[in-house]
């Protein structure tokens, strides 16, 4: 008897430690919309529902809007981006995507890839890599992604939020109550309900620059991984203020599709098809507001289903969370007075 009331306590005290840990991590850990929400709600997402996944920068999540998309071409798709996200954090995305869904279309942003050069990149690395499920597919990740004297700084996870009990917000809190069906209405896509004025390029760079050794590298993975898993792909730039030398890589990228098939379709270059307003259109010179991201998702969105075979799923009880998605959006508009 003494050994099974032991046995008991023993098993009492380690779901106690389970469920304070569980509680800890929860309150305190990081919550940006900019690539942490986006990892973390995908496992909220109904199983093999997304048919179009979009990976890359905050150009993703922020300019494109998944709520049109699905009202309007009854797409279902998922912007599983995160800030300033290179092509070997993005590699690792869309094989943890692919745990949970069978996309039948992957797009892929290439604003990163242009504009930062460096094989380590710090700024952002807590928003591509805090969302992810514990995997060996995410200490891959973390491999690839900083040099071995500074994996501490990352991981464990909790090492590097544990002393956020002085800026606790409400945010951290509410986020406790959030449920997986709370979680599955959302589909990744951030507005910003923001104005900046900016002038337009007026160039458009024809001399090519490669990509760096170490996005080319990467790049072949996710484009193997692709074709081994019967997903076709789309290349792009979301319209911003691009720079001449990021314009270059750009068209090195259009060439290299030319050259293996691959749709690609640069939104610097259309301004004008996009009927774009650079003094209301615009949040700031990297990314579009509401009004800019509806004007472009309208368009990505025809482009979509004429290039591929996507299905309608409106009206189908699986994709339910798509209308909630719609609903979610529409109330953070009104609520932004747009």
């Amino acid at each position: 008897m003494k050994k099974i009331v032991s046995l008991c306590k023993f098993i009492l005290l380690v779901l106690a430690l389970v469920v304070s840990l569980t509680f800890v991590d929860r309150l305190f850990s990081f919550k940006t919309a900019h690539g942490i929400k986006q990892a973390r709600d995908l496992y909220a997402q109904p199983k093999d529902t997304v048919d179009v996944v979009f990976l890359g920068s905050s150009h993703m999540h922020v300019n494109i809007n998944t709520a049109l998309l699905w009202e309007k071409y009854g797409i279902a798709a998922y912007d599983y981006s995160g800030a300033e996200q290179p092509l070997w954090m993005t590699y690792y995305y869309l094989k943890e995507f692919c745990k949970y869904q069978k996309p039948k279309v992957m797009v892929l942003d290439f604003f990163a890839p242009a504009n930062f050069l460096d094989d380590y990149q710090y700024k952002y690395i807590g928003d591509n890599f805090y969302g992810l499920k514990p995997s060996v597919n995410k200490l891959g990740m973390l491999k690839v992604s900083v040099e071995p004297s500074r994996v501490l700084e990352f991981f464990p996870a909790l090492v590097s939020y544990h002393m956020r009990y002085q800026e606790l917000e409400q945010a951290d809190w509410d986020y406790l109550s959030e449920t997986q069906e709370d979680k599955s209405a959302f589909k990744g896509y951030t507005p910003y309900f923001k104005t900046g004025e900016w002038e337009k390029p007026e160039f458009d760079a024809e001399d090519p620059l490669p990509l760096t050794d170490k996005s080319l590298e990467y790049l072949d993975k996710i484009i193997d991984f692709c074709n081994e898993n019967e997903i076709e792909m789309f290349f792009i730039v979301t319209p911003y203020i691009k720079e001449y030398e990021a314009d270059q890589r750009f068209e090195y990228v259009e060439r290299l599709c030319a050259e293996r098939g691959i749709w690609f379709e640069d939104g610097t270059e259309m301004y004008e098809t996009l009927d774009l307003d650079f003094s209301q259109d615009f949040f700031d010179f990297s990314h579009l507001n509401y009004r800019g991201s509806c004007k472009y998702t309208d368009y990505l969105g025809a482009g979509l289903k004429f290039r591929f075979d996507i299905p309608d799923h409106r009206g189908d009880e699986r994709f339910e969370s798509w209308d909630r998605n719609v609903i979610a959006i529409q109330e953070e508009v009104a609520e932004a007075g747009w």
